[in-house]
């Protein structure tokens, strides 16, 4: 009955449910790409783009394969080395940083290779910081496993203390957008830790205050000076007065959310067909890359791709109650908190529900580093499946006798 048993373990160990969804938001993926190269003349051809999708597809792939050979053990080893790796990683660009990107975006986050290939460190710093985050609070838990209040707030401090060295480096990178995805890495695994709703509570009290302060200040000409002081450049207020107004500059600052609306609706029900584009988006390759869903297959094409999301997540959240592993459930936490996030964020500022900021939507947007660190974040919630039922059948024989 070995072989039997072998060929039972073998299928349980694969999420193939986590596999379809990934495969297609690939697929819609390259299709997108495809309609958004061969409707902008001023792009490398076709042919090109294509290819260094696949190829990115490709060692995603080959990384989801080596890590889901790693068992809990193993990444509970090597947490601390990636996230010392993804710090330096996060220091050298500040050096090394692409000077072409940073004159067009403002961010040094990009580390040039060769050619036009460029590779940016914070995107694989997220399933880095994740390990770590949840290696910081299993530990933790392990030492103080009756939750109390002094308890707690070492709990939040340690974590704000792992944070800390991730959030001064993309602010030196000016890249605040990526540094959003680090707070709702964050905000989840506090949420899923133990910490009590005492603490918890008046926390997220004081960000919403904090934040509704903030909003205020922008729209306010008096509070608008204080920003500028400490820091707040002028693209953001104008990302802010973009969201708040998206028709008071649709030939300036607010030409891209403009133009990205307007592509969606006019997609209305079913959209006008593949490869039909008549409203240009600036980089909709990859920020905007929803605009060119929505134009091409409309509202239920977008309702599609949110629902395919969702088995995603869903498919993510199986596999953490069936392992019930407190190591697992905080780093599929943090895994599925940054993929919710960039979904969320990113259909969110294409169609003006949000501010606009450079984050990509998952396995769909171009983009080679981001599509990468997503695949790693991934590998890490197959690895939780493959080594839960490998250790479950090597321990239950007698049901193959």
């Amino acid at each position: 009955m070995s072989s039997r048993k072998d060929e039972i373990d073998s299928e349980a160990r694969i999420d193939y449910g986590i596999i379809f969804a990934v495969l297609v938001l690939a697929i819609i993926g390259l299709a997108s790409i495809y309609v958004s190269a061969s409707h902008d003349t001023s792009a490398t051809s076709i042919v090109s783009q294509m290819v260094s999708q696949l190829m990115w597809y490709a060692i995603g792939v080959v990384a989801i394969v080596v890590i889901m050979q790693f068992d809990s053990e193993q990444l509970w080893r090597i947490a601390p080395i990636v996230y010392g790796v993804g710090l330096f990683l996060l220091a050298i660009v500040l050096v090394v940083y692409s000077r072409s990107l940073y004159a067009s975006t403002g961010a040094k986050s990009w580390i040039p290779l060769v050619g036009s290939l460029t590779f940016q460190p914070s995107e694989v710093m997220k399933p880095a910081f994740i390990l770590m985050l949840a290696r910081v609070v299993t530990v933790h838990n392990n030492d103080y496993p009756t939750h109390k209040l002094s308890t707690d707030f070492i709990l939040l401090a340690k974590m704000i203390g792992w944070t800390l060295p991730v959030v001064v480096l993309l602010k030196l990178q000016n890249d605040f957008g990526t540094m959003l995805v680090f707070f709702a890495i964050l905000g989840g695994v506090i949420l899923v830790s133990g910490i009590t709703w005492k603490i918890i509570g008046p926390a997220f009290g004081i960000v919403a205050v904090v934040g509704g302060t903030t909003l205020y200040m922008v729209i306010s000409t008096t509070g608008r000076a204080i920003l500028e002081k400490i820091g707040f450049a002028a693209y953001q207020f104008d990302r802010v007065d973009n969201w708040l107004d998206p028709s008071k500059d649709t030939s300036g600052t607010g030409y891209q959310l403009w133009q990205s609306m307007k592509a969606i609706g006019s997609g209305q029900m079913t959209g006008k067909g593949f490869n039909v584009s008549n409203v240009y988006v600036p980089v909709r390759e990859s920020d905007m890359i929803f605009s060119v869903i929505g134009e091409n297959f409309g509202f239920i094409g977008g309702c599609i791709l949110i629902f395919i999301y969702f088995l995603l997540i869903y498919r993510m959240v199986r596999a953490t109650f069936d392992t019930k592993n407190e190591f697992y459930a905080y780093l599929s936490t943090g895994v599925i908190m940054m993929i919710l996030f960039h979904v969320f964020e990113n259909i969110g500022m294409s169609i003006g529900l949000l501010p606009l900021t450079g984050i990509p939507l998952p396995f769909v947007s171009q983009g080679g580093s981001a599509l990468v660190g997503n695949m790693i974040g991934i590998g890490l919630i197959m690895s939780m499946r493959f080594h839960h039922k490998s250790y479950m059948f090597s321990n239950d024989d007698e049901d193959f006798d």
